[in-house]
């Protein structure tokens, strides 16, 4: 049986696939297959792609359907007992997905996290995930608002995620994915080493936000749903959505129209006094400094921040 399928949604990112599949063909572990899904690019992706001639590569080419509905049938095509996912402009070490899946086996685990290296600008930044024992949400529910949100720098169990599917209407659609997988784990455990890379650049999520990004609400809305019904967790829940929806009002410095950046600080403000209205003293604003805290929890200021300083002073 294949041990690991690695699933690689790809759309027009010539200038970085090669590395990301290059990554994916070196690694120590043999064992694995490697999909890789060309979601309609128009420009050399996928002449870029045809030039790797590796057994393990499985390609399709779709028209362009979006990230969530690519990874779901990377999910159907997919044999491997776990699961990986990688961007096709991030990479990953030579030694990944041997030392994920050997920690997975070693600690029975449904889901395993690593820390990772944020790379901006060729520099490479690294993100410490803190570290826990094996154990799962119910057992430990600060895990809630210890992991990261994006699906990569992640190993899956086949069985866990056999049930669960990415959002194919809204953006921003790894938060339901990661989140539900998290509920579902009776295991999640950390590795404590660096074993992804995730590359910003111009034309990164991170750096481009649009009208679309009211969808990170309805997600928020859609997850928050789904966890409510556990009262042992209010706390963390109110952590874990103002931990996403006072970054996004930040990322509003990214959008040009005025309108928007406002509309959507309104919205998110509204949805925080909605789910919990002592949001304000929850334990993420801990962990700021005080200048942080004080434009975060505050319309006016984020909204002064987003005009002005945003793109020169990063909260």
């Amino acid at each position: 049986m294949i041990k690991v399928s690695i699933i690689v949604p790809i759309y027009n990112n010539e200038k970085y696939v090669k590395k990301c599949i290059d990554s994916l063909i070196n690694q120590t572990e043999k064992n694995i297959e490697i999909i890789l899904i060309n979601d309609g690019s128009d420009d050399n992706t996928e002449k870029i792609i045809r030039g790797f001639n590796d057994n393990r590569i499985k390609y399709f080419y779709q028209k362009n359907s979006g990230i969530g509905k690519t990874r779901n049938k990377g999910l159907l095509l997919s044999k491997g007992k776990y699961v990986m996912f990688i961007d096709s402009d991030d990479y990953i070490s030579n030694d990944c997905v041997k030392k994920m899946y050997e920690f997975a086996i070693k600690n029975e685990s449904d889901l395993v996290i690593s820390n990772f290296y944020k790379n901006i600008n060729g520099k490479n930044e690294k993100i410490d995930i803190p570290y826990f024992k094996p154990s799962s949400l119910i057992d430990n529910p600060n895990i809630l608002n210890m992991v990261n949100l994006g699906p990569c720098n992640k190993l899956y169990k086949r069985e866990l995620i056999s049930n669960i599917k990415f959002d194919e209407n809204n953006k921003y659609e790894d938060v339901f994915f990661v989140i539900s997988a998290l509920i579902k784990a009776k295991k999640v455990s950390k590795i404590n080493e660096y074993l992804s890379y995730y590359v910003i650049h111009s034309n990164s999520e991170t750096t481009i936000r649009d009208e679309r990004i009211f969808d990170i609400i309805k997600v928020c809305q859609k997850t928050y749903n789904m966890l409510k019904i556990n009262i042992r967790m209010k706390d963390n829940i109110t952590n874990l959505f103002v931990m996403i929806l006072t970054d996004y009002s930040a990322q509003c410095r990214y959008i040009k129209n005025r309108r928007i950046r406002t509309r959507f600080i309104d919205d998110a403000f509204i949805f925080l006094d909605k789910i919990d209205k002592k949001w304000r003293k929850c334990k993420y604003f801990n962990n700021l400094n005080i200048l942080s805290k004080l434009i975060k929890s505050n319309k006016l200021l984020l909204n002064f921040y987003c005009d002005t300083v945003g793109i020169i002073y990063r909260i």
